[in-house]
């Protein structure tokens, strides 16, 4: 990931596959609401507001980095369709993804990078870790295996499902853990690299099917500023 896209979130199909045996018929049975629970949200998910906050940890230094803003989303069946904006506080960042294009503006840099989605390195395309709320059932079920943690609470008090998520293919992270509310909605992620440094988006203040405009996913720097190509 360059240095310019660290705050694109970094693309994930989460998803969910069951494993079957005698001895874990419970286990299972969980397994079946949560997906059935995700697959009716994600069909009735129209868009979606919220508070977002995220923490990059370096595995190294034990340091970790955090972020909050907003965020409006509207879902999509690809990255051309996708419709995403975060406008984070600390340090005060504005992203938008639309029509498969991305601006990332630093007013207090006086810069602002642009390009394709489809350009950047496949862990940032498809609007990042919100990705899996467009996934279809045979997506999700072809893409991980899953182990189910048992239920904790996030957020301040949100009660959740988590779910540890290992890639079936060849990825450039070693495995996901996934926080999913009573609703099927997912209101935590969490993505370990290979290097052990991860990476948590954490939603909150959720406001589903809110009205979003398409002027809203529009950002336009102030005049003077440095357009670069990402």
């Amino acid at each position: 990931m360059t240095k310019y896209m660290r705050y694109i979130l970094p693309a994930i199909a989460l998803a969910i596959l069951f494993t079957a045996s005698a001895g874990e018929a419970s286990a299972q049975d969980i397994l079946r609401q949560i997906l059935k629970r995700m697959d009716d949200n994600n069909k009735s998910l129209v868009s979606l507001k919220g508070a977002i906050k995220m923490a990059k940890t370096d595995a190294t230094l034990g340091e970790t980095d955090t972020t909050e803003g907003e965020l409006s989303y509207l879902p999509g069946k690809s990255s051309t369709q996708i419709y995403l904006r975060i406008d984070w506080t600390k340090p005060v960042e504005h992203l938008a993804i639309a029509n498969g294009q991305y601006i990332l503006y630093r007013p207090g840099a006086n810069r602002a990078i642009t390009g394709k989605v489809d350009s950047t390195k496949a862990n940032t395309k498809a609007g990042g870790a919100l990705a899996f709320m467009t996934m279809s059932k045979a997506e999700l079920s072809a893409n991980y295996d899953v182990e189910y943690k048992g239920e904790e609470t996030v957020g301040g008090g949100t009660n959740t499902w988590h779910l540890l998520l290992k890639p079936k293919k060849q990825t450039s992270y070693k495995s996901a853990d996934l926080w999913v509310d009573a609703n099927g909605m997912p209101v935590q992620a969490k993505v370990v690299e290979k290097n052990n440094d991860s990476t948590t988006i954490q939603l909150s203040k959720i406001q589903k099917n809110a009205t979003i405009k398409a002027n809203d996913f529009r950002i336009t720097p102030a005049k003077g500023t440095e357009m670069v190509k990402g």
